[in-house]
């Protein structure tokens, strides 16, 4: 059908509109909640809605403890870690667009170790190197970054050592996590899996949480931003995924993720106001370039 072929191409893109919602969501709920707080109900919440989907699909649970404990450790990182770091960070006065475009250069990352190092704790690549056009998309991300950076450092801006150091947390968080989960997570039911990985991130999260003494604004807005990081961010984007992994789209999202940044800074200015100026828009069209030259597949050369 014509209408199914157009919806299956519109996914990538659609995926990557809801996953730049994920620091938006972080600007409109923090001034109501305290960081922690508010992504520790998120799992709870996430768990519950994942528990329930899992009852009615008959979805399976991953076997043998191994598993169990990888993906344990994998929500960790990619939950707790990633997620934990930018939210203190947005909370403590850096804008959206500023935090999607630090956690962008992740693929970047990825991409490097696995060209340079492989997977870790398996056998490296057969073709261990990092090639000269991804030495120069590096370059050219970090050149970007630090355009957009360098005129918003300094105590009373948005980057301050605290929110840097959050942010480039968050970044490694993603990275070792990502980098952990392709070498150890067998494939299973991403429902499963999904609910495993919340459930730890949970139980690292919720002592901090405890600890934090600003209190919860139960209005509107909270609610919203609430419903919309359960429902949108964490059952929808990964439904998303699933669905493209499945239909073969994989390599189209990885395509698309260095759009996150810019779509992430249109949506801040537009809902938040935060400013785009020529700097800021010339530093993330760089750092996209970079990220583009980082994680386009090699070529093989011929015989």
């Amino acid at each position: 059908m014509p209408a199914m072929s157009i919806t299956v191409k519109a996914m990538p893109a659609v995926f990557v509109l809801i996953w730049s919602t994920g620091f938006i969501v972080a600007k409109f709920g923090l001034p109501y909640a305290p960081p922690l707080s508010f992504l520790a109900i998120r799992y709870a919440l996430s768990i519950a809605c994942f528990l329930l989907w899992i009852v009615l699909a008959r979805a399976a649970w991953p076997q043998g403890r191994q598993q169990w404990l990888h993906l344990a450790l994998t929500g960790v990182l990619m939950h707790a870690g990633y997620l934990g770091g930018v939210w203190v960070a947005v909370k403590n006065g850096m804008g959206s667009g500023l935090a999607a475009l630090i956690v962008g250069l992740q693929p970047v990352l990825t991409a490097l170790w696995i060209s340079w190092i492989g997977l870790p704790g398996g056998q490296p690549h057969g073709q261990s190197h990092v090639t000269p056009r991804q030495w120069l998309g590096l370059l050219l991300g970090l050149g970007g970054l630090l355009l957009v950076v360098a005129r918003k450092f300094g105590i009373g801006s948005e980057v301050t050592a605290l929110t840097l150091a959050c942010e480039v947390f968050a970044l490694l968080s993603i990275t070792v996590g990502t980098l952990y989960q392709k070498r150890f997570v067998q494939p299973t039911d991403v429902r499963s899996a999904n609910a495993i990985q919340l459930a730890a991130a949970l139980l690292v999260t919720l002592p901090f949480a405890l600890m934090e003494s600003e209190t919860i604004a139960w209005n509107a807005q909270f609610m919203s931003a609430m419903a919309w990081a359960v429902l949108a961010l964490t059952l929808g984007g990964s439904s998303l995924l699933y669905l493209l992994i499945q239909r073969g789209a994989a390599t189209a999202v990885t395509s698309l993720l260095y759009l996150v940044p810019p779509t992430t800074a249109v949506m801040a200015w537009l809902l938040f106001d935060e400013s785009i100026t020529l700097m800021t828009v010339a530093g993330t069209a760089l750092t996209a370039l970079g990220v583009s030259l980082v994680v386009r597949p090699v070529k093989p050369q011929a015989a």
